[in-house]
């Protein structure tokens, strides 16, 4: 018997995964590719001690920043986290714990949890902040930092495209981490701008296979600019 996924509201969609203290990765590259309306569902569940795993923080006023103004945000595992002044106000309060990794580290940690692989070793990292108080191997007389494969509660994605199986097709730079989000999470939720039926997308095209995915949404995206950057129109 086949098992429906699709779901009417990201509301619904996230009804009976959510609670406090879990960890939670989130799909999406500054605002690209962000899981925009799952984000909002998951403040509105009330779930506080999240830890989040993601590229960024987002903006004080969208993304995962809705969380940090609501507090819900207790630790962040991100590689870039500077539009964010509310980010940077309860850090530096001591409010908010940090994990910097660096970007490739931290899609290659997302990858490794998503494959079953419990770490791995990079050169990336070694002699810094990154590596302390992580195991380091030598490998042919280069040093290199032990890092762990992330296996996250939830994982919260946004797909250009999506079956009812699941199978997920992203565009441009939200492919960069949404795939490897996809994999990673114990439940994955997907929220689409299309839905089309089974079978219609061609097999080759398939970004992230459906197998991976347990619940889909259909939402209408709201493409925000991250840094809007103008000069004035000069006279004729």
């Amino acid at each position: 018997m086949a098992v429906n996924k699709v779901f009417p509201s990201p509301a619904m969609a996230l009804e009976g995964l959510v609670r406090n203290d879990m960890m939670v990765a989130v799909g999406g590259f500054g605002l690209c590719g962000i899981p925009e309306q799952l984000i909002i569902a998951l403040r509105d569940t009330g779930a506080t001690g999240l830890t989040c795993v993601s590229n960024n923080a987002g903006v004080d006023d969208w993304g995962l920043g809705l969380l940090l103004n609501t507090r819900q945000i207790r630790k962040m595992l991100s590689s870039y986290v500077g539009e964010n002044a509310e980010f940077e106000r309860q850090f530096m309060s001591g409010e908010l714990q940090l994990e910097f990794c660096p970007q490739g580290t931290l899609a290659e940690r997302l990858r490794a949890g998503g494959a079953g692989i419990p770490a791995f070793y990079t050169k990336t990292g070694v002699g810094t902040v990154v590596a302390q108080g992580k195991p380091t191997e030598v490998f042919d007389g280069e040093t290199y930092v032990m890092e762990r494969g992330i296996r996250a509660d939830l994982s919260l994605v946004k797909a250009w495209k999506s079956d009812h199986f699941g199978n997920l097709v992203f565009r441009k730079t939200a492919r960069n981490f949404n795939p490897m989000v996809a994999t990673c999470g114990s439940v994955t939720v997907v929220e689409v701008e299309e839905l089309v039926a089974t079978g219609s997308i061609d097999p080759d095209q398939i970004h992230t296979p459906g197998i991976f995915v347990d619940r889909i949404v259909v939402t209408r995206s709201e493409k925000r600019i991250e840094q809007r950057t103008t000069r004035p129109t000069e006279s004729p």
